[in-house]
Order: C-alpha cells, then sequence, then structure tokens
C-alpha cells in the first residue's frame, strides 16, 4: 500500500475519534442538563453527597430506573376526599398539640406514600422515590422528618415544628395531585 494511503486511512480514523469523542460528550451534556431539569435542587445534593458528576447521575438514573417499576397510582375520589379531611383536622389540632399534629403529619404523609404505590419501609428510599416524582419538595421533606425525629427527642420549638408541618403540607398536597393536575400546576408555574 502507498505512503499517501496510509496517511488517508490515518486521518480518517483520527477524524472518526474525534467525531465519537464529540458525540459522546454531547450525549453526556445532554443527559446532565436531562437530569439537572428533572431533579433541580435534587441533582446538586446528590452531586455532593456522591463527590462527583458521574456518580450522582448513575445514582439519579438508578433512582428513574427504580420509579419507573413502581406502579405508582393516583388516588381514588374517595380516598381523595378520606386523606383531605384526615389533614384538615391534623391541620387543626396543630394549634392545641404541635407535637402530635406533626406525628399524625408523617404519618399522613407516609400513608398516602403508600395508597399511592410508593414502598415506605425506609425512609431514606422513600425519599429517593419521591425525588423523582417531586423534586422541588423532596429536600423540604427530609427537613420535616429530621425535624419531626428530633421533636419526638424534646429538642425543637415551636417554630421549627411549624416549619416541619409546612413541609409536610407541601409534599402532601403534591402527592395528592392526579398526574393531570400536577401537569397543569407544573405548566401554569
Amino acid at each position: 500500500m502507498p505512503d499517501w494511503m496510509w496517511i488517508v486511512v490515518a486521518a480518517a480514523v483520527v477524524v472518526a475519534g474525534v467525531v465519537i469523542m464529540t458525540a459522546a460528550a454531547a450525549s453526556n451534556r445532554r443527559k446532565t442538563h436531562r437530569l439537572k431539569q428533572r431533579f433541580g435542587p435534587e441533582y446538586d445534593r446528590t452531586v455532593f453527597e456522591a463527590g462527583d458528576h458521574k456518580a450522582a447521575e448513575k445514582r439519579l438514573a438508578a433512582r428513574e430506573h427504580k420509579r419507573s417499576m413502581l406502579d405508582i397510582r393516583p388516588l381514588t375520589p374517595e380516598a381523595h376526599a378520606d386523606f383531605s379531611r384526615h389533614w384538615r383536622t391534623v391541620q387543626t389540632g396543630f394549634v392545641d398539640d404541635p407535637s402530635s399534629a406533626l406525628g399524625d403529619a408523617d404519618r399522613l404523609v407516609t400513608a398516602i406514600m403508600r395508597e399511592r404505590g410508593y414502598p415506605v419501609d425506609d425512609f431514606e428510599q422513600q425519599a429517593a422515590d419521591i425525588s423523582v416524582d417531586h423534586p422541588t419538595v423532596v429536600e423540604n421533606y427530609r427537613a420535616a422528618h429530621g425535624i419531626h425525629l428530633s421533636e419526638r427527642k424534646g429538642d425543637v420549638g415551636t417554630e421549627a415544628q411549624r416549619q416541619a408541618f409546612v413541609h409536610y403540607r407541601a409534599l402532601f398536597e403534591q402527592l395528592l395531585q392526579t398526574p393531570n393536575h400536577q401537569t397543569r400546576s407544573q405548566e401554569a408555574s
């Protein structure tokens, strides 16, 4: 084979390598952008926990995959009404007994998650599962749950309890929505 042909083959291999590397980099950027859009602040939190973007993105992709395997369903009209009624009772009870109401709010959020089809055996897994569908409120859920656990030890004042209750309410309202309502709410934002 003449020398000029070897040069053409080498140039073609280099060009192909550059094209492949450019496509891979573009694909990674699209994946990062998609995950940032989907998870919002949860993306940054996961990067901080994992220590780097690649590990965080792997965790977030695993969450999405696990979530896709779950049978998450909307509430029946009856369940929706029951949960709404129960929430109003819990909310009213906060005035007289914030500690008890906070525990009730935690249990009610867990109950609605169970009813919708989310696994509820482990709090961290609950938060990870919720982060896929409700990334804007999951950090508040973690904060509320942490305050609830501290409150059980007697380490929390009324203002922290109130803040936790507000966080629980935000997640409760998200969980109460049907998928069509979620889409409309997100479009209105």
